[in-house]
């Protein structure tokens, strides 16, 4: 089973122009089962490089064979047309549960604009039997609202392995009602805007609650200390000042044995942020 996050800027590259088939071209060539993306634009003309185009709708078209789940947590409407901007989440496994959870937004007095943030969850039937992947994009000014996002996330997590430690089918219920299984094994992964060295990282990774399932970092999993590769801040781009690691896959512990690579792809400068695939056995 392979999963490749990336953050793709809108499409837009280094040279400010925006060009989603050289998005779509590294994707294919990395071949991935799931696909999960952030900064998609959607009706967002005033982005460098335009974004006018839905990206939701030529990602999915792409990848027809992939079963799409999109969120927008920032919508903006001008002449009653919407300006998303959000997640993706694309996989050639049957999806068959889909949560989009708005992340929390606290006001914060320091950094008074900002905008919301969002995580898609996903149970899927993959090989080795279901899990959810879930993708997000945690807020970057406002160290406050990310505490507040990171915080929410365990909450979501241990929720899960709570309630997939009780779950019992009930055929009696009207059908919204029967969702199914949804395990506690998952795979979290995205763009949040933190460094492995800071308090977030610890913060999410910090022990958790009796009977939930602990979260680890992939790239420790199969790399152990060698140095962590960086996901941004490679071709020149305005942001970031230096190389740094923003990107990551964390995986339940139960699934730490299963992880045979984690990998940044560094060549394509079609985003200011590169790809990263993860590889199960």
């Amino acid at each position: 089973m392979r999963v490749v996050s990336w953050n793709i800027h809108w499409g837009c590259g280094r040279d400010g122009r925006i060009r989603i088939h050289a998005i779509i071209d590294v994707l294919r060539k990395l071949n991935p089962d799931v696909i999960c993306l952030q900064e998609v634009a959607a009706n967002h003309p005033e982005l460098e490089g335009s974004a006018s185009a839905s990206q939701f709708k030529q990602l999915a078209g792409a990848f027809g064979g992939y079963h799409m789940i999109e969120q927008a947590p920032s919508e903006i409407y001008r002449n009653n047309l919407p300006r998303q901007f959000g997640n993706l989440l694309l996989s050639k496994f049957r999806i068959t549960q889909a949560q989009r959870h708005m992340l929390p937004w606290p006001v914060d007095p320091e950094h008074p604009a900002g905008m919301p943030r969002g995580m898609i969850e996903t149970v899927l039937e993959a090989p080795g039997g279901k899990l959810r992947v879930l993708t997000t994009h945690l807020e970057y000014y406002s160290p406050m609202q990310r505490r507040a996002q990171i915080a929410r996330i365990r909450e979501l997590h241990e929720e899960a392995c709570a309630r997939a430690a009780v779950y019992q089918p009930d055929p009696a219920l009207e059908p919204p009602f029967q969702l199914g299984f949804r395990p506690g094994t998952a795979i979290y992964c995205g763009d949040f805007n933190f460094g492995p060295d800071s308090e977030d990282y610890r913060a999410l990774l910090a022990p958790a609650s009796s009977g939930a399932l602990g979260l680890v970092d992939a790239w420790r999993v199969h790399h152990g200390d060698i140095p962590r590769a960086p996901t941004a801040g490679l071709h020149g781009f305005k942001w970031p000042e230096k190389p740094g690691c923003y990107d990551y896959f964390f995986v339940t512990e139960d699934l730490a044995g299963r992880v045979s690579d984690m990998s940044v792809q560094s060549e394509t400068s079609a985003s200011d942020h590169q790809p990263i695939v993860l590889d199960l056995n």
